[in-house]
């Protein structure tokens, strides 16, 4: 699993989202600055006033009436492109390539006037580099927040990300590497849209607990708590921005991997592994000290490294639990084995709904308790 971990360079140009029609009043037109939207997910204010979306996933919404609105963005390359995809009246419609050097607005049409709902997602990573909001005008057009529900808050490398998962647009083996990214189909939002959660996810490419796809580091602990996950990052994330009733880590992946078989790696260190995921489980604690802490394995590990893989999780919940008697335990979930269909043998779209379908009642029954 290709870890990608530098920001596209910096040079920013105006991109337009836009939906069609020619019903609307315009004494009815408003202007939404960025900085009134409300995302839920990783994002950076900046000194102009317009929102970084940073994280996988993280989404905003707003209503309008009529058929038209216009969301205007700005990409961090003019010969870049990346992806976000949205939601219009509750309805998944589809990914939206954004490419740096466009002139063009994308036009989006609702299928009737009145009013709608729309929720902007990002499609890609933090690592994939910001999708840039300035504004959005439209009429009558207000800002919104998701209803009150707990948060469950995805940590985890590519196959949280739904990386690889969406070849549908850009075939596997083509393109660049977050062409098939898809952020909102991945198994974290899927279960917390049936189960009526909010989510975020904290989630990068190719990163493990002690060391990742093919290198030693930037590991997890090591980038956690910078916003975009980037270890020479001087952007602090904000942990009072939300409160998750569950926290789900899902890594190990990439610790077990052999990486691309070129550059020298040594044999997983079991040791190694449970004693810096203890220490990192202890500092999501430090952040969240109410939260319910959730272990996951991977369904992409299989034979002795699965046996392995579920007694490193189990020596982690001891360790930890042992340090915290009074807290809540730690609870573990073992996937079962998976034959992934998508890119570079990530799970595809279709097994995230599979994935998903099979963490619900885990996840249901840690939000009742």
């Amino acid at each position: 699993m290709k870890l990608t971990l530098k920001y596209l360079t910096i040079a920013f140009t105006a991109f337009s989202l836009s939906c069609s029609s020619s019903r609307n009043n315009p004494l009815d037109q408003q202007t939404l600055p960025a900085a009134a939207l409300q995302p839920y997910g990783r994002y950076i204010l900046n000194q102009e006033q317009n929102l970084d979306l940073v994280s996988s996933a993280v989404h905003f919404g707003f209503t309008f009436e009529g058929k038209e609105c216009q969301l205007y963005a700005t990409l961090p390359n003019t010969n870049g492109h990346n992806y976000l995809q949205y939601e219009l009246d509750g309805v998944y419609q589809k990914r939206i390539k954004i490419t740096g050097n466009s002139q063009e607005p994308i036009v989006i049409a609702a299928p009737t006037a009145g009013k709608h709902t729309i929720w902007i997602y990002k499609a890609t990573e933090a690592h994939t580099g910001p999708i840039t909001i300035q504004k959005i005008t439209g009429n009558r057009i207000k800002a919104i927040r998701k209803p009150e529900a707990p948060y469950i808050e995805f940590i985890g490398n590519s196959i949280t990300c739904g990386a690889a998962a969406d070849p549908s647009e850009v075939a596997c083996g083509t393109g660049q590497y977050h062409d098939q990214h898809n952020a909102y189909m991945a198994y974290g939002p899927r279960v917390a849209r049936t189960l009526g959660t909010n989510f975020v996810l904290s989630s990068v490419s190719g990163i493990g607990v002690y060391r990742n796809w093919n290198s030693l580091s930037p590991t997890m602990p090591q980038v956690y708590e910078k916003v975009d996950f980037q270890e020479t990052s001087s952007k602090i994330w904000n942990f009072s921005t939300y409160t998750p009733k569950v926290v789900s880590i899902a890594l190990g992946t990439n610790d077990f991997s052999n990486g691309d078989g070129k550059k020298s790696r040594l044999p997983f260190d079991s040791a190694t592994y449970v004693s810096t995921y203890i220490n990192f489980v202890k500092m999501v604690k430090s952040k969240y000290p109410k939260a319910q802490i959730a272990l996951l394995s991977s369904p992409m590990i299989n034979g002795k490294n699965r046996t392995t893989f579920q007694n490193c999780l189990t020596a982690v919940k001891s360790g930890v639990d042992s340090v915290f008697p009074s807290e809540k335990p730690i609870a573990l979930y073992f996937f079962k084995p998976m034959q992934a269909r998508g890119c570079t043998g990530h799970p595809n779209v279709e097994d995230h709904g599979i994935m998903a379908k099979e963490l619900e009642p885990f996840y249901k029954n840690l939000l009742q308790q």
